[in-house]
């Protein structure tokens, strides 16, 4: 014991004493600090809907004529009032002739043009189409209205009683028993993502340290003055105090800033950072297990190599197992309670992003939980033990690269 916390010192101490790794913490925590308050400095209420500052309105010459929309009706039923109803920020204006439309949205002079060629029909005329363009959509209504009055007209209805009849108000009350899965959805993405890059990146730190220490022959002098789990364990679990530090610390932040500023946010990213406690609490155990669980093999791949440009050949296949679990447990997010994610979410290779998916969007009962996180720590340990003792036969071990299924069968041998 007393050599694995005289590792972990060491290696805390090169985490914590790394300006790069503080500067970044301090950064992103200030950042995250500061963030959510920015609907108090400055007005963000076209999509908070809250308004807190009063800005003052500018409106230049380019972003006047971005807001003007021409029109040509070779129908005869548009009517402008409409069009300025269902678009209140555009300036609706009549154009000479296709040609004339064509060449002022072209040159910049006009936002978009419509030619409406039928009762049923337009065409839509723009210069660069944007991912957000929902002219068309609106446009699309517009359309309807007029085709319902002049059916209307055509067959000696009432206009007003038929649209009325059409846009009857509908009442629903929505109880939900269990969990809402929508609104869950987007801060699992979010936590996925996170746990996904901690162990990209600090199991991949783990495994360049291993072989730096290899490769300037360091590593003889540490595993004859102490012992290769103490080795193992001390670089992995300094990692994880370190990472999930760094995590907690922006993670916290972040959260905590959002809180104090939500209502002025209007609630709008509640659907990333409203995050209830208990998946917080399922995501610090499996996302922490996962973790572990991957860096003892990041560190016990580190040391088949002996050089660091060898590492990436070392950790491909782990690295693709890592990946290829992470797009299952995005693309099964929109199906929690299916077989595939369930079955995920008792493997330690994915249980550290599938259990607490299905804690926050789905059904799972409790003994599943800890059945769950029970195999995962037996993982843990197994893998723990296993990549202690390849460290240590790799360590000694200098020129090519060694295979992971040889070292094992070497494991086998000397045993």
């Amino acid at each position: 014991m007393h050599k694995f916390l005289t590792v972990l010192k060491y290696e805390l101490k090169e985490y914590f004493s790394n300006k790069t790794f503080v500067i970044i913490t301090i950064f992103l925590a200030v950042a995250g600090l500061l963030g959510p308050f920015l609907p108090r400095v400055i007005d963000m209420s076209d999509f908070t809907g809250v308004k807190v500052v009063e800005k003052e309105e500018k409106v230049n010459e380019k972003d006047e004529k971005a807001k003007t929309f021409l029109y040509i009706d070779n129908v005869g039923f548009l009517s402008e009032d409409v069009l300025q109803a269902v678009f209140p920020d555009k300036t609706w204006k009549k154009a000479d002739s296709i040609e004339a439309l064509k060449t002022a949205v072209e040159e910049r002079e006009a936002g978009a043009g419509f030619v409406v060629t039928g009762i049923d029909s337009y065409d839509y005329y723009v210069y660069n189409k944007s991912m957000t363009d929902t002219n068309q959509f609106a446009f699309d209504e517009v359309m309807k209205q007029f085709y319902r009055v002049n059916y209307c007209m055509e067959k000696g209805l009432d206009p007003e009683e038929f649209m009325g009849m059409l846009s009857a108000p509908i009442q629903a009350n929505e109880t939900i028993l269990n969990k809402d899965t929508t609104s869950n959805f987007w801060y699992c993405y979010l936590l996925v993502i996170v746990v996904f890059m901690l162990i990209m990146l600090y199991g991949q730190m783990i495994a360049v340290a291993v072989t730096n220490e290899k490769s300037n022959r360091a590593i003889e002098v540490l595993v004859t003055s102490t012992t290769s789990n103490s080795l193992l364990f001390g670089k992995v679990i300094a990692g994880a105090i370190a990472s999930l530090g760094q995590v907690a610390i922006i993670l916290g932040a972040l959260l905590c800033s959002y809180g104090m500023n939500r209502e002025v946010w209007g609630k709008q990213l509640d659907m990333f950072l409203d995050i209830p406690t208990d998946v917080m609490i399922a995501f610090a155990f499996f996302g922490l297990g996962g973790y572990l669980f991957f860096a003892f093999l990041y560190g016990a791949m580190g040391a088949l190599v002996s050089k660091t440009e060898d590492i990436s050949k070392s950790t491909s296949g782990l690295m693709m197992v890592i990946m290829i679990v992470y797009m299952f447990s995005l693309i099964q997010l929109n199906n929690v309670d299916g077989t595939i994610i369930k079955v995920l979410s008792f493997l330690p290779i994915s249980s550290y992003s599938t259990m607490f998916a299905r804690i926050a969007m789905g059904t799972v009962a409790t003994w599943e939980i800890i059945l769950s996180f029970v195999i995962l720590v037996a993982s843990i340990v197994a893998v723990g033990v296993i990549g202690a003792k390849i460290y240590r036969m790799g360590t000694l071990r200098y020129g090519n690269p060694i295979k992971f299924s040889s070292a094992l069968k070497d494991l086998k041998k000397s045993e």
